[in-house]
């Protein structure tokens, strides 16, 4: 029950004394006279180190619980009491989910973790079968979101010609949810009985599920206007009658790259573009820490999988039921939890398993 050397052997997590020599420079920080002369600056740093100061209190509360049940157990051992026993039990099965919660948090250690997260869903090829199995994931994500009291923000939508979607842009609002989100980027494989087959035949599709962090305004991205295509439209997708009648939609291509986004759901133009140059300026952003990574694994001589391009889940209705993560092997056979936004043990695998990888990959 030594808490500390748990931390201490599950790959660097937590350092307690390095996050208190943290706090003391902060402090050191604001009272500097000249402290408040940048406000934004000053702002930041404030929830720097709020956020170490939250970490290091939630440890210290789990050690005072972990060095109490010590107690309670010396005097168990001395004089056993079956009541104390019991709640002994208990007491260590709470405190064993707490560690693990906690666990989870120091996972999330990335420099973009902590931002809010920009979610799309595109169908792979399969009409209405492929864009059906997108809306099931857009409603997937949605209750996920919402079970762990995040914000989600429709950025676009754009609905199939029979049932489902085409395509989906949300916005997840919340400490961390890019930090957990990371885990869904990839491929996610059906296997079902269509619904939309009146022979009852098997199907299988296929939709991508791309995750970048909503950059904050400490990040700079310049986009030259002319390499910018804009390109307005009407609205298709759901808003209300407002956002229907006027060519308020905004498409916004990076010629470079190629990289395309699109905003649909605010009331006017321009409330669409900044969203929309925002949601550009994320992408960018991702786009050149994976080249970053990309030329360092080179340079090590590494073998990197991308991402984007690889299946990582595979979620089978017929003709039994199971949903297993191919990069992790977490499996479970309930289906329906897991479609109503039961994805911890996926994340939670996920983010573990990133501690175990070599540096770099």
């Amino acid at each position: 029950m030594e808490m500390r050397s748990d931390f201490s052997n599950s790959g660097g997590l937590f350092d307690l004394d390095l996050k208190k020599e943290q706090i003391e420079n902060y402090e050191v920080k604001m009272s500097d006279p000249n402290f408040w002369d940048d406000n934004e600056k000053a702002q930041v740093v404030i929830s720097e180190m709020n956020s170490i100061k939250t970490v290091v209190e939630q440890f210290e509360g789990l050690e005072t619980e972990c060095q109490d049940l010590v107690d309670m157990l010396e005097i168990l051992e001395e004089e056993l009491d079956e009541s104390m026993a019991v709640e002994w039990t208990d007491s260590v099965k709470v405190l064993t989910a707490k560690v693990d919660s906690f666990e989870l948090q120091l996972l999330l250690n990335q420099p973009y973790d902590k931002l809010d997260a920009i979610l799309e869903l595109h169908p792979g090829a399969g009409g209405t079968e492929s864009q059906d199995w997108a809306q099931m994931l857009y409603r997937m994500y949605t209750r996920w979101a919402e079970k762990r009291g995040f914000k989600v923000e429709l950025l676009d939508y754009l609905p199939g010609e029979e049932a489902g979607i085409k395509s989906v842009t949300i916005l997840v609002k919340g400490h961390n949810a890019y930090g957990y989100l990371k885990a869904e980027k990839g491929v996610h494989r059906l296997v079902r009985i269509s619904p939309f087959d009146a022979s009852g035949r098997r199907h299988t599709s296929f939709v991508s599920c791309d995750v970048v962090p909503e950059i904050d305004d400490t990040i700079q991205i310049e986009i030259r206007p002319e390499d910018l295509r804009v390109d307005t439209y009407r609205a298709s997708g759901a808003g209300g009658q407002h956002i229907n009648k006027t060519d308020s939609a905004i498409r916004l291509t990076h010629i470079p790259t190629g990289v395309v986004v699109a905003c649909q759901t605010q009331r006017s133009q321009i409330q669409n573009r900044e969203k929309a140059m925002k949601m550009l300026m994320s992408k960018l952003y991702e786009l050149k820490i994976q080249e970053q990574q990309k030329e360092l694994a080179e340079v090590r001589g590494e073998h990197m999988d991308i991402a984007w391009g690889s299946q990582i889940r595979s979620y089978v209705f017929h003709p039994y039921s199971m949903i297993k993560d191919h990069r992790t092997s977490v499996e479970t056979g309930n289906v329906g939890a897991v479609m109503d936004g039961d994805l911890d043990s996926f994340i939670d695998g996920y983010l573990r398993n990133q501690i175990k990888q070599p540096e770099g990959q």
